[in-house]
């Protein structure tokens, strides 16, 4: 994010981030809409630390997991969908894994 002209982070006083990317191929939403249309996508913003434990939060609450296929190492973007079927990613923020951020 930082110098992405495309996205605004909003960052609350205590530690949540809202972040959204403007989408430059946006069609307005038409009915019936086709089945694999988006029309948002949700990125949560969290420290790396913190990232395993917002991932198993998220399962609990019925996230199902979309990047299964390399789960080996470190992951910065982690995708899911709700259970509605809506897709959203866990994101390593840079500002929240900065010291003194």
């Amino acid at each position: 994010m930082g110098t992405d002209p495309d996205v605004m982070e909003v960052i609350g006083n205590h530690g949540v981030h809202l972040a959204v990317r403007k989408d430059h191929g946006y069609a307005p939403p038409s009915w019936p809409r086709p089945d694999d249309a988006s029309q948002a996508h949700l990125r949560i913003l969290v420290s790396q630390a913190d990232m395993d434990e917002a991932e198993r939060e998220a399962i609990g609450l019925g996230a199902r997991p979309l990047d299964t296929k390399n789960n080996g190492g470190r992951r910065d973007v982690r995708l899911y969908a709700d259970p509605a079927g809506h897709s959203f990613a866990l994101v390593v923020s840079r500002a929240a894994t900065t010291p003194g951020a």
